[in-house]
């Protein structure tokens, strides 16, 4: 009988195989991953069901009941939505995930002329109470679970949802679901913010306070790390910043004399998952261990209070606008990772969200990817298949003692609220949101059809279009029609009362509910807070270094520089980008990562406020004497705003200043900008320093040309 082989037989054997070769794998979260693990780099994870819940909050978990299948979702009119809703609900999908539009987001009624380019582009626009019984037509409420992703006008939108449930026959104590409430992450990457940080956090303490009491099936809060892991951070960054945003929560909740165990067990989580298979699955993992220890710690006394559940999404980040269809393996692995973990529920993202909203088409294979994984792949059948794995015990783990250590820095800055405030984690995500995007266009971190077996010529997909002239045209009727329909002294007496509680103690969610009953409009809710809060803005401030580290010894990144040079000696000084963000998206990843990148190339960089419109972001253009205006563009405005910012530097007197445009854009649209006047467009996956490469060209640098390189989108 031979004896058992040993770990350092196995070494001997390995080193043999490759000749020596290391092959340690660093993570973009520092983690150097051995390639075998072994018992000894195991922890015991308990059971399911049990403490610290590693493993799962529930011992049957999806052998008792599978996730819930949604499907964030939502367009155009209410009308739109709602028809699209019934569809998937008659195909299979369990429950709803509403997307509103930037307008409704940021607390603007749909004729507010801030909001002309964003009006039914990224998700359903909804006014008034009428809109929401629109979307909700034919759908019980007492018996649909509905999630509603909104942060800013979350009091508005969460009392015209519990007034359509009225008007419906439900009860409030009846109606079941989520809002995402949850503010301090917007203050971090999203930016979909109204009011400052303190008046905010009181929100969600009203918010938690009055579902308590009067909903006792509804979610009060979503603590989301999605919106973090779509802005680049790493896998620890968005568990430790979390979990942290969650204890903020909590303690703000009981500092306002509510009792941690009558509202912690509806808080939830969203998490975004990506495409490191095993460190996702591990991140769940980690999650529900390190909430059970911060609720210990809180003195929470009830299990249901430390069990973290959480809503998953596949990663829009990691969808490609190149060889789309790679996109459905993308989202079938991210679906696996989500699951395995243990989500509650999770949406998959389609095919074509790289670019446009998804079409039916694209739609029912991202919820099919669902389907199929509960009805065929076994996995549902096993209470977490993966634990005691070695390598995932490990990794999650690891992700616990150095999300711990995030969560610890933290308290020491006093809590989430301030470290918000000084602008810490936003611009640890930025760094790593850099650092990403550096390893892509070096093709260190392979994306299969942008910068590896990328085709020579794409395929076109067909892709949904809003008519967002015509969607604003029928909303603006609609309000005008709720306003001459309505008791304008009622609604003007809630309106004023809701004000006046703001302004002292008065819980407004419930106010709000009276304003919504008299009809009115979610931008005048909004405006009767904001009357006591005031509106808040920022200005980016894009980090410096890390990309110029990476690219230190790339000849290609070297020619740009010298390039950049060049232009300098002619111009008399550096080249001036201006990179505006306009309309009301406040994602701003993709400008951060190019202010940040051009920066280190040697551009002059103005960075603009978030939020301009077409006619502020030419005065600023014009201001500051730039050459070049980069308008990133993520919520489909592309088409109204761009083109109106062209035409306000024509009106100007300052046609030379050239415009380029990146961000979401689907290809079809490419032509269209380019007659208006865009000359040079860079869609996702575009390599950074050829895009330098070709906005040198139009100043007048005759660039090398890129070789075997990537070439830049144009």
């Amino acid at each position: 009988m031979t004896d058992k082989p040993t770990t350092e037989d196995w070494k001997t054997l390995a080193d043999k195989e490759v000749k020596g070769r290391d092959l340690t794998w660093h993570t973009p979260e520092g983690f150097a991953i051995k390639p075998l693990y072994t018992e000894e780099d195991s922890a015991d994870p308990g059971l399911p069901g049990f403490a610290p819940f590693t493993r799962g909050v529930k011992a049957s978990m999806y052998a008792g009941r599978p996730w819930t299948i949604r499907q964030y979702a939502g367009f155009s009119t209410a009308e739109e939505s709602n028809a699209f809703y019934r569809r998937n609900l008659a195909a299979g999908q369990k429950g709803l995930s509403v997307a509103f539009d930037l307008a409704t987001h940021r607390g603007y009624d749909s004729d507010h002329p801030r909001v002309v380019g964003d009006v039914g582009m990224a998700g359903v626009a909804v006014d008034t109470v009428e809109d929401m019984k629109i979307l909700f037509d034919g759908i019980p409420l007492q018996d649909m679970s509905v999630s509603m992703t909104m942060n800013g006008a979350v009091i508005p939108v969460l009392a015209f949802f519990i007034v359509a449930g009225e008007e419906q026959g439900v009860d409030q104590a009846q109606l079941s679901g989520t809002i995402q409430n949850d503010i301090l992450k917007e203050f971090m990457v999203r930016n979909t913010y109204i009011y400052p940080p303190e008046p905010s956090m009181r929100i969600v303490s009203d918010i938690i306070a009055y579902t308590s009491e009067n909903m006792p099936r509804f979610n009060s809060i979503s603590i989301s790390g999605y919106h973090m892991h779509e802005a680049g951070a790493t896998a620890v960054q968005e568990l430790a910043y979390t979990i942290a945003d969650g204890k903020e929560y909590v303690q703000r909740a009981m500092a306002a004399g509510l009792d941690i165990d009558k509202f912690a067990g509806r808080l939830s989580f969203f998490f975004g998952i990506g495409m490191n298979f095993f460190m996702e699955v591990a991140k769940l993992r980690a999650a529900r261990k390190l909430w059970y220890h911060v609720m210990d710690d809180l003195g929470a006394k009830q299990d249901r209070s430390k069990m973290l559940r959480t809503h998953c999404q596949t990663s829009g980040v990691s969808l490609q606008e190149q060889d789309p269809y790679n996109n459905v393996i993308r989202t079938t692995i991210e679906a696996m990772a989500a699951t395995l973990g243990g989500t509650q529920s999770l949406h998959t993202n389609a095919l074509d969200e790289a670019i446009a909203l998804p079409t039916d088409f694209s739609a029912r294979i991202a919820r099919n990817t669902q389907i199929v994984i509960a009805e065929e792949s076994g996995i549902a059948n096993v209470v977490d298949p993966l634990g005691g794995s070695y390598y995932v015990e490990a990794l999650t783990q690891q992700l616990f003692e150095d999300a711990s250590k995030l969560i610890k820095e933290v308290d020491d800055l006093g809590g989430m609220t301030t470290a918000v405030a000084s602008g810490l984690p936003k611009q640890r995500i930025e760094e790593a949101a850099a650092a990403k995007q550096a390893r892509v266009d070096k093709g260190e971190d392979v994306i299969v059809g942008v910068n590896k077996y990328r085709k020579d010529e794409e395929d076109p997909i067909d892709t949904l279009e809003v008519d967002n002239h015509k969607v604003r045209e029928s909303q603006i009727a609609r309000i005008r029609r709720n306003r001459e329909a309505r008791d304008e002294a009622k609604c003007r007496a809630a309106l004023e009362a809701l004000t006046e509680g703001a302004k002292a103690d008065g819980n407004m969610l419930a106010l709000a509910v009276e304003a919504a009953r008299q009809r009115a409009t979610l931008g005048e809710i909004s405006d009767a807070m904001e009357a006591a809060f005031g509106r808040y803005d920022t200005v980016p401030t894009p980090v410096k270094g890390i990309y110029g580290k990476a690219y230190a010894e790339d000849d290609r990144y070297r020619q740009v520089v010298e390039g950049v040079e060049a232009v300098e000696r002619r111009l008399g000084r550096k080249p001036r980008l201006f990179v505006a963000k306009m309309g009301q998206d406040g994602h701003d990843r993709g400008a951060n990562v190019i202010a940040s990148a051009f920066t280190d190339m040697g551009f002059e960089v103005v960075s603009g406020p978030l939020f301009q419109t077409p006619e502020e972001a030419q005065k600023m253009a014009i201001e500051n004497d730039v050459d070049v205006v980069g308008a990133s563009s993520l919520a489909a405005g592309h088409k109204t705003l761009i083109p109106e910012l062209i035409q306000h530097l024509k009106g100007a007197g300052r046609a030379d200043i050239k415009v380029v445009a990146g961000g979401v854009i689907p290809p079809q649209d490419y032509e269209f900008l380019k007659s208006k006047g865009v000359q040079g467009i860079y869609g996702p996956g575009s390599n950074v320093v050829e895009a330098a490469a070709d906005v040198l060209r139009l100043l007048g640098h005759n660039m090398p040309p890129v070789g075997d390189e990537l070439e830049a989108a144009e």
